[in-house]
């Protein structure tokens, strides 16, 4: 076993050791192998060629300390290395954070339910297994602190899908879909409980219960437009560096609608590219047509104009009549979920310099009926 160890670290080492080095280390070798070999050596002179070469090695490679240790953490480190390769630029990790591609894909959406109505799955460690099954977690949201409300919209949330809603300066998170803007007051306010900025609470109250559905988590496909040109249609994931008034530094997920050079319209329910209605790809048409794509989805809304948009901002479509015209790199994205989307409508088209690829698989929550390729 030792005269292999020490063939193997001369291979291996060839290039490290000196002359002296690897004189003395072919020595103790060849005295070692003609020992074995030999018929006539005695044991004891057996055992000390053995000692001396074990010496030999260890002085040449001493042995490590805790090398168990050591082989799993370059393992850990080189399965990390090929992960962290893998995510830059093949397939990344992408998270939908809000409800502007439903009902194709869903982000952050809630059931509202009575803080008493969790059961026993909803209890520790059987939520835990819920949530990695399927998604969702039923919680309760309570007031850290007694005093005013703030609720202050979700444009800068540290928590994408998320809007912060304060008390006595505490910021308590809820998914964006349970705020709304009370008819009567103008004011932000929470659904099913009907708390609004403003409103004075006491430390302990509910500020919303219910379930919370994780939004679907998907590969995006970093390669292919390095080798083919995006496609209208595909669903495509950029940055939002240098759109304004968008936040900075951030992905968002919508529909390609436009290509480079185009001439866009919107003429509800249709999109209206260099004058003509599109219907294709097949998801497209069913979008300006209004259909389903799939039985237990809701239908979709068609196209239409983004009705806000920013006046310093070009190439946006807020009513029928705007016409947008794209340049040679830019592309023009729009939501599914046309009339609760803010996209190109609103804030112009995306430099191609912020594509980050399209999204192709939902690979979570298991449960979904999503789950499996996009499109």
């Amino acid at each position: 076993m030792i005269v292999k160890t020490a063939r193997t670290l001369m291979v291996s080492r060839l290039d490290l050791f000196n002359n002296e080095e690897l004189t003395y280390l072919k020595g103790q070798l060849n005295r070692a192998e003609m020992a074995y070999k030999s018929n006539t050596i005695g044991l004891e002179d057996l055992k000390r060629a053995t000692v001396e070469l074990e010496d030999c090695v260890n002085r040449l490679d001493p042995p490590k300390s805790f090398p168990a240790f050591r082989e799993n953490y370059y393992l850990v480190v080189v399965c990390i290395a090929v992960v962290m390769a893998f995510r830059a630029y093949f397939f990344q990790p992408f998270k939908i954070p809000t409800g502007s591609m439903q009902p194709t894909l869903y982000g952050i959406h809630t059931v509202a339910e009575s803080y008493d109505q969790a059961g026993l799955m909803d209890v520790q460690p059987f939520r835990f297994f819920k949530w990695l099954v399927t998604g969702t977690t039923f919680n309760v949201i309570r007031a850290k602190k007694s005093g005013t409300i703030s609720i202050i919209g979700n444009a800068n949330s540290k928590k994408p899908g998320y809007t912060p809603i304060f008390v006595a300066g505490i910021p308590h998170y809820v998914p964006n879909e349970v705020v709304e803007i009370n008819q009567e007051r103008r004011l932000p306010s929470i659904k099913s409980t009907g708390i609004m900025s403003g409103d004075q609470v006491k430390e302990g109250d509910v500020l919303w219960s219910g379930k919370i559905i994780s939004g679907d988590f998907v590969f995006v496909n970093r390669w292919r437009w390095n080798f083919f040109h995006p496609k209208r249609g595909e669903v495509m994931v950029f940055s939002t560096n240098g759109i304004k008034p968008v936040q900075q530094g951030i992905f968002f997920i919508k529909r390609m609608m436009g290509l480079p050079l185009e001439t866009l319209q919107i003429a509800a329910p249709n999109l209206l590219v260099n004058g003509e209605p599109v219907t294709e790809p097949l998801r497209v048409g069913q979008i300006s047509r209004q259909e389903k794509f799939a039985p237990w989805a809701p239908n979709y809304a068609g196209f239409n104009p983004g009705g806000k948009s920013y006046p310093y901002i070009s190439g946006t479509l807020p009513s029928p009549q705007s016409k947008v015209t794209l340049g040679p790199d830019q592309y023009y994205a729009i939501g599914d979920n046309s009339f609760g989307s803010e996209d190109s409508r609103h804030w112009g088209p995306v430099p191609e310099r912020n594509l980050i690829g399209n999204a192709s698989v939902v690979y979570w929550p298991f449960t979904s009926p999503r789950l499996g390729l996009v499109w």
